[in-house]
């Protein structure tokens, strides 16, 4: 048994209608092992040494890589607020959202956009948690009201990696070959350019799930966000990694979230200290871009704003047709400014909404 992921620290962990497969490749929290031994309540509290009331409680999704991103942002609090490093001070709290639950169908058949943090902002409203942790790609447009999200943690590496057994690379995999991702923005590019090859959409779960499937020789090859793999430490897994050119990423790609009450000023100012501005921008770039095309539809649609050698920002977006015989691309450059950001990336899509014409992006 492999050591405990860095992640997988001794807290204050509750866990909400949680559940997860039994896996063999990591050691994970007690709160996880003793669902795989068939435990399950629906809702349960680990270590309650400390019965002090938490300071604040994070609201995650409960598969490992929201825990990893809930822990990182569990030790950036205590590193920016030495207050809470008392024990209790923080809790975890693991809440199953819809998208942890209906794993038989492909997200864009069941409503995609929200489908992984509607229960976490229920839990933000009603006051059972007090920020709210999410992978950045994961949250709507919209934000619910009485919310607001005004921090973004340091972006990870934003690119996809290419994961196979039998090839070092799509290109060189024999036609007919399956590629397994649940991402249309994946599979679209991936047809566009390989054309010979196949994708299965329904290929779902959190990371060890997938990469299990593989090795059950399900599928020939799949692509895995490098970000949550970095996050994870499993980067041992990744056969190589694509490029920006070959493969452009989903909207918020590597960022990470974090949401508070619109009317919470105590929790809004603990937060603050962990934004990271940069990465913040950069998103509110790629998500105007997202919002000008309407990202609800079942359509692919990638963006990436960054900043160059100059310090300005560049954007590329992209939106494809799910077969990928039809893919249209743009980019802009400007100042790495928000206003500047933000009109740059809904000028990019509406310039891509005349290009396709009428019925490209219907749902």
């Amino acid at each position: 048994m492999e050591a405990l992921p860095s992640f997988a620290r001794v807290g204050s962990v509750s866990v909400v209608d949680f559940s997860l497969p039994s896996l063999k490749t990591r050691a994970f929290p007690n709160c996880i092992r003793k669902q795989s031994l068939g435990i399950t309540r629906a809702s349960v509290a680990v270590e309650t040494q400390n019965p002090k009331v938490a300071l604040i409680k994070i609201g995650t999704r409960g598969s490992p890589l929201a825990l990893a991103q809930a822990y990182q942002t569990k030790d950036k609090l205590i590193a920016s607020h030495p207050q809470l490093a008392e024990e209790g001070a923080i809790e975890i709290v693991i809440i199953k959202t819809t998208g942890d639950k209906i794993l038989s169908q492909p997200l864009a058949d069941i409503g995609g956009k929200g489908l992984f943090t509607k229960e976490i902002d229920e839990a933000l409203i009603n006051g059972d948690i007090d920020i709210a942790v999410h992978s950045m790609k994961d949250v709507p447009t919209y934000l619910p009201d009485k919310t607001i999200l005004p921090c973004n943690l340091p972006r990870e590496d934003v690119r996809d990696a290419f994961i196979c057994l039998t090839a070092s690379s799509l290109a060189e995999l024999p036609a007919g070959s399956v590629i397994g991702t649940a991402s249309l923005r994946r599979k679209s590019q991936i047809l566009h350019r390989y054309p010979s090859l196949k994708v299965e959409e329904n290929f779902r779960g959190n990371v060890q799930t997938r990469l299990k499937k593989l090795n059950e020789k399900v599928v020939q090859a799949t692509l895995l966000a490098l970000a949550g793999l970095k996050r994870l430490n499993m980067t041992e897994n990744v056969t190589s990694i694509l490029s920006l050119d070959e493969m452009l990423p989903a909207v918020a790609q590597g960022a990470i979230g974090i949401a508070c009450r619109s009317n919470d000023d105590k929790m809004a100012e603990y937060i603050d200290k962990l934004n990271h501005e940069e990465t913040r921008l950069a998103v509110a770039c790629e998500r105007a871009f997202l919002l000008t095309l309407d990202g609800s539809c079942r359509t692919p649609i990638a963006g990436y704003a960054s900043k160059d050698a100059d310090g300005s920002c560049i954007f590329k977006g992209l939106v494809a047709s799910p077969d990928g015989t039809r893919v249209l691309e743009t980019s802009r450059k400007g100042p790495y400014a928000y206003e500047e950001m933000m009109e740059m990336g809904k000028d990019a899509g509406q310039e891509l909404l005349k290009l396709a014409g009428p019925g490209f992006f219907g749902c």
